[in-house]
């Protein structure tokens, strides 16, 4: 008996350590990443990734065409195909700033508000195995985990690493920041040619990963079928560390890119200009005036009080502005500021 029981033990033991291996080999990084994840400030949250993305894998598939389908690889990743997708993605009305500006120094900064009724943000930093690395924003109140859902015990955690395949914002190694704003209306892009496909945050994570300048993001979406989501038309701020800062819009489904330091919330293309510019609403020529009487030169403090004066108060509900990001494109960093608390900046270096 005891050396029937002796040996019954070894084998458990033997059983839990192959289990304790195959769990280590196959989801050891996500594991570390969602442990990784920590409170940075009211409704904004910080975690790490270091290994496969998983987006090549995506991109080898043809992408995804809606926020749906990539609910469910997201979820096929993160399970290693043990679970199916329950999130329910929802229609999001969101509002944004973002301004491009050089600093004495020779510097190129970008300063972004992101404006929500209501918003839990992760901060995910990625060094993919393959791609560059890169520091994201994303709220995962989109993707419908639940009305009190915060990336707090392992489980949530766990389900916030959605933020490697989707991003609101972000900046890489190489200098390309990135801001998706509402355009100014609910035209919805849906591309349909023979190339893969994209949602609109997908797609961010798509240029972060692969390119390192405006010119190689623009041919990035042009090589892709662009996908709306969450009912409503969308557009790009892009600017590298050269200085270079674009709006990308789309136009009956085709591409329109608008040489422009600042945007808000209405078209700026030619074909559409000023739709969905609302009366009253004068944070664009804001910046715009701020931009002129600066010469298109301001200091980090400049532009960080620049993009903070047109940041929305909290009233009625509306949460105003959830995060706002200060990012730094020649020594490739960011500094957050959760709900205007622009007294508590925290700031995070790429390449570190």
């Amino acid at each position: 008996m005891k050396r029937f029981l002796k040996i019954t033990l070894l084998s458990v033991l033997g059983l839990v350590i192959v289990a304790g291996v195959f769990v280590a080999i196959k989801f050891g990084s996500l594991l570390k990443g969602a442990i990784s994840c920590e409170k940075v400030d009211d409704g904004l949250y910080y975690m790490e990734y270091k290994g496969d993305d998983g987006f090549d894998e995506l991109m080898n598939r043809g992408g995804c065409e809606s926020t749906e389908q990539l609910a469910d690889y997201v979820m096929e990743f993160l399970s290693k195909g043990f679970y199916k997708s329950k999130a329910t993605p929802k229609k999001a009305d969101f509002g944004c700033t973002a301004l491009t500006a050089k600093t004495p120094e020779g510097g190129v900064l970008m300063g972004r508000n992101f404006d929500y009724p209501s918003a839990i943000g992760v901060i995910m930093h990625t060094i993919p195995d393959r791609g560059y690395e890169s520091i994201t924003t994303f709220n995962v109140e989109f993707y419908g985990f639940g009305e009190d859902y915060k990336p707090e015990g392992f489980k949530n955690q766990f389900m916030a690493l959605t933020g490697l395949f989707c991003a609101l914002d972000g900046i890489n190694e190489k200098g390309l920041a990135i801001a998706d704003l509402m355009a100014g209306d609910s035209i919805l892009t849906h591309q349909q040619t023979n190339k893969p496909d994209l949602t609109t945050s997908a797609a961010i994570r798509y240029m972060l990963n692969n390119a390192a300048n405006v010119d190689e993001a623009l041919k990035l979406l042009e090589g892709i079928d662009m996908h709306s989501e969450m009912g409503y038309a969308r557009h790009y701020a892009i600017a590298d560390a050269s200085g270079r800062s674009v709006v990308v819009e789309y136009v009956d489904n085709k591409m329109v890119v608008t040489e422009s330091p600042a945007v808000a919330n209405h078209y700026l293309c030619e074909q559409k200009h000023d739709v969905g510019l609302i009366e009253g609403d004068d944070r664009y020529d804001r910046l715009c005036e701020r931009y002129s009487q600066s010469g298109g030169v301001m200091s980090e403090k400049e532009l960080t009080e620049a993009i903070q004066s047109v940041s929305q108060p909290q009233r009625d509900g509306f949460l105003g502005t959830a995060w706002t990001m200060v990012m730094d494109l020649k020594k490739p960093a960011v500094t957050y500021y959760s709900r205007r608390h622009f007294d508590k900046g925290v700031k995070y270096t790429l390449g570190q």
